[in-house]
């Protein structure tokens, strides 16, 4: 994989194909190939570009200057910047689509069209954001994922039904079991802790184009429900796909289905 240089830290990245770029905006905890099938569908007639988030795959550690995600928008575009890319077409899920939506309303010019995919663009709910703030407290005491909390991690990530002896399930929960220390203490939390106390830009989605912008979100969606992609569909005044057999890694789950709709919006959009 090539690597740009970014705030001084390593971003690893994929690039795939020829055409019109597509960016990809990955998940948190997902390395870049939670991407692999729309990677190999896209890439027959776009230019795939899949940074990987810092501290996750081969990315150096989150750079000093992150506080807050219009940081890995900023360094998306710096990223975009280096490789002479004018402009991109960016589908984000989960974070990539926080960060995503953030570089689409700094830089208009620079975005064709934005698929948001699994997101949410308002503050984390407080209940969520105090759970979530304790298992990052339990990570950083152990230095390590602890054993019991796989299973209470992992899930949170598939549809309720996920059959747990799945390739794609033990695979995930694998890769959550080897992050070295240092890289959850230096990166892992602090990212997400950055996520999840970020700000509510709710208000500001009315200036995305709503005829070049897609939200997509998993029927059964755990972190994020239906309810808050229908709430941000209404408010761009844009098209709302609902992805059957899918929770929060719909891209994986369900990937067919997401390939279509991708490749049938870019085709109208890209």
């Amino acid at each position: 994989m090539p690597v740009a240089v970014i705030d001084g830290q390593p971003l690893h990245y994929i690039d795939q194909g020829a055409g019109p770029v597509v960016l990809l905006g990955s998940s948190y905890l997902w390395a870049s190939d939670m991407w692999a099938p729309q990677i190999e569908a896209l890439s027959q007639q776009y230019r795939v570009i899949v940074p990987e988030l810092w501290g996750h795959g081969e990315s150096g550690p989150l750079p000093a200057a992150t506080h807050s995600l219009d940081a890995p928008a900023r360094q998306s575009m710096g990223l975009l910047d280096q490789l002479d890319i004018k402009q991109a077409n960016l589908v984000g899920l989960s974070v990539g689509g926080m960060w995503g939506a953030r570089l689409a309303l700094q830089a208009p010019e620079r975005i064709n069209s934005v698929v948001l995919m699994d997101t949410y663009l308002g503050a984390e709910p407080e209940a969520t954001r105090q759970y979530y703030f304790s298992l990052f407290k339990m990570i950083e005491d152990a230095g390590a994922i602890p054993e019991p909390l796989l299973d209470v991690i992992a899930p949170i990530f598939f549809r309720p039904g996920i059959d747990r002896e799945s390739a794609l399930y033990r695979d995930f929960r694998q890769s959550l079991q080897d992050f070295p220390r240092e890289r959850l203490l230096d990166s892992i939390v602090p990212l997400g802790r950055l996520i999840f106390s970020r700000e509510d830009i709710l208000a500001h989605l009315p200036a995305l184009d709503s005829d070049t912008t897609l939200v997509m979100c998993g029927e059964q969606d755990k972190p994020r429900p239906p309810a808050e992609s229908e709430e941000m569909a209404d408010l761009i005044g844009c098209s709302l796909i609902l992805i059957p057999e899918a929770g929060h890694i719909s891209s994986r789950e369900n990937p067919d289905f997401v390939n279509e709709a991708l490749l049938t919006f870019l085709a109208n959009h890209g």
